[in-house]
């Protein structure tokens, strides 16, 4: 559905240190800080990129946008929300688990990154 997500940040070194982190609980390689200034990550054909606005203005998180992410079981979530808190992420919402959705069971965890950007990690569960 999609090939990229692009979020802002206003300390690349700063976000290089939580997605090393959250991405090293999935299996995905670190970034370097490429010659532009950008973290690039990518799984199989698609691309998460972090840099600093082009426009020159603060990077700002979105209000009211989630980025979502695929874990392979409830451990890998688990994994990932810790990495995320103990590399300058915030916990938000309730605390992984499971979540009674109009889809079915998910096992759900949900971060805020250094710059206020949301994120969720989430996988089905057996009913």
């Amino acid at each position: 559905m999609f090939t990229h997500i692009v979020v802002g940040s206003n300390d690349i070194a700063r976000s290089k240190k939580f997605y090393d982190a959250i991405f090293a609980a999935m299996d995905i390689p670190p970034s370097e800080i490429h010659e532009n200034g950008r973290l690039v990550y990518a799984k199989h054909g698609v691309r998460f990129v972090v840099t600093k606005p082009i426009n020159g203005k603060p990077a700002t998180g979105a209000n009211g946008g989630t980025i979502g992410f695929a874990a392979e079981t409830p451990a890998m979530a688990d994994a990932w929300y810790k990495a995320g808190k103990e590399n300058g992420g915030e916990a938000i919402e309730n605390p992984p688990g499971v979540r009674h959705t109009g889809i079915g069971s998910l096992y759900l965890a949900y971060l805020r990154d250094p710059d206020g950007n949301k994120l969720c990690i989430g996988c089905r569960v057996p009913e």
